[in-house]
């Protein structure tokens, strides 16, 4: 397979994340098992058979690379992707398509669907995905991918096979939704986004941003250009459940072992642990 753009990998609870994250040049994300991913600020070669991806904002290094991700499953005879972005950026998308149209001569076919904080996306028979609104300089969205499966309800779990087949028969509604937070992933935001969204905290997996780490840092600058630092981290240290916490989206005023260094000598043993960095 073609390597035309970094990838990383991780697995966790049987799935296997991809991608790569770094401020300001490119930000794209994979789970091959849901066939979904994440921002299109780059588009790796083989990424072209994921068939949906949820577009946190309109950023360049979250957004550019829409045009090159359409344009190659066309080439290849695939079906038109179906993208999910903020629904104030629709139009400029679907206009910013038109124009590539006209430049590449190729057709530029793509399901854009806007979507806003509340909202819900069924992705297959065992995921759903929700929307929030996060805290950015530009319209942004986050995502929760939920695992879903239906249960016998409490009154029911004494009954026979027997008794429960005529009761559905008899069009009883016998089983529940029950939900488990799978996946969260926040795209650029500030603090204020993630407050506001209690589940995040409770996905078994969380991809979140960590632009800025050192103590120098001006937080209320970042916090006004919609970024979170290392120490809105450690201040949220006991609210984080999640099993796995993997830090993305760090600037690149800083290398790899600068960034990593600091990062993990600061964070108490409890994140520590279920903490990685995406470098």
């Amino acid at each position: 397979m073609l390597e035309n753009l970094p990838v990383l990998t991780d697995q966790h609870g049987g799935l296997t994340i991809e991608g790569y994250s770094r401020a300001a040049v490119q930000s794209y994300w994979r789970i091959p098992e849901l066939k979904l991913g994440f921002d299109l600020g780059g588009s790796p070669w083989d990424f072209i058979g994921v068939p949906t991806f949820l577009v946190t904002h309109s950023h360049l290094d979250h957004m550019a690379a829409l045009p090159v991700y359409v344009a190659r499953r066309r080439m290849m005879k695939m079906e038109p992707p179906t993208v999910y972005l903020p629904e104030e950026v629709v139009e400029p998308t679907e206009k910013m398509l038109k124009a590539w149209q006209k430049l590449d001569r190729g057709r530029m076919v793509c399901n854009l669907i806007g979507v806003k904080h509340g909202q819900e996306i069924e992705l297959s028979r065992e995921h759903v995905a929700t929307v929030f609104a996060t805290t950015h300089t530009v319209p942004s969205v986050g995502y929760l991918i939920w695992q879903r499966r239906r249960k016998l309800k409490p009154e029911y779990q004494s009954m026979s096979g027997d008794q429960i087949r005529e009761l559905r028969l008899a069009g009883a509604e016998v089983t529940h939704e029950l939900r488990t937070p799978l996946i969260c992933y926040t795209g650029d935001t500030s603090p204020a986004g993630l407050d506001a969204y209690p589940p995040a905290f409770s996905a078994k997996i969380l991809i979140i941003e960590m632009t800025f780490f050192r103590p120098d840092h001006r937080r209320e600058k970042i916090h006004k250009y919609g970024h979170l630092h290392l120490d809105d981290f450690l201040e949220r240290a006991d609210k984080f459940r999640n099993e796995k916490i993997i830090a993305m989206h760090f600037s690149t005023r800083y290398p790899t072992n600068q960034i990593e260094k600091a990062v993990m000598k600061r964070l108490p043993e409890e994140l520590r642990s279920r903490f990685k960095l995406w470098l």
